[in-house]
């Protein structure tokens, strides 16, 4: 079984989005859907007070990167999921 590392960047639905929350159910639905393990969380910093919030994560290879997404997108707060890095893990 290879593992990738995934990178995905979630977009809120507005500024007023309560980032620990969306960590805190982004976490639940990436296990739910599949994922080995959840590196980090970092935030970013887009425009006009609204942050993106960034999850790096350990992927089955062979479960398709959209099974993230749409658990990402599925949330009700989120406004969109973008894969921003996808590599394959060694070690």
């Amino acid at each position: 079984m290879g593992v990738a590392a995934l990178q995905i960047k979630i977009m809120p639905s507005s500024p007023e989005t309560d980032l620990e929350e969306l960590k805190e159910k982004t976490e639940e639905k990436l296990k739910q859907a599949g994922a080995i393990r959840i590196e980090k969380f970092e935030i970013q910093e887009v425009a006009f007070g609204l942050k993106a919030l960034i999850v790096t994560l350990a992927w089955p290879e062979e479960k398709e990167s959209e099974d993230a997404l749409n658990a990402i997108t599925s949330i009700e707060k989120v406004s969109s999921a973008d894969i921003i890095d996808y590599r394959r893990a060694f070690g």
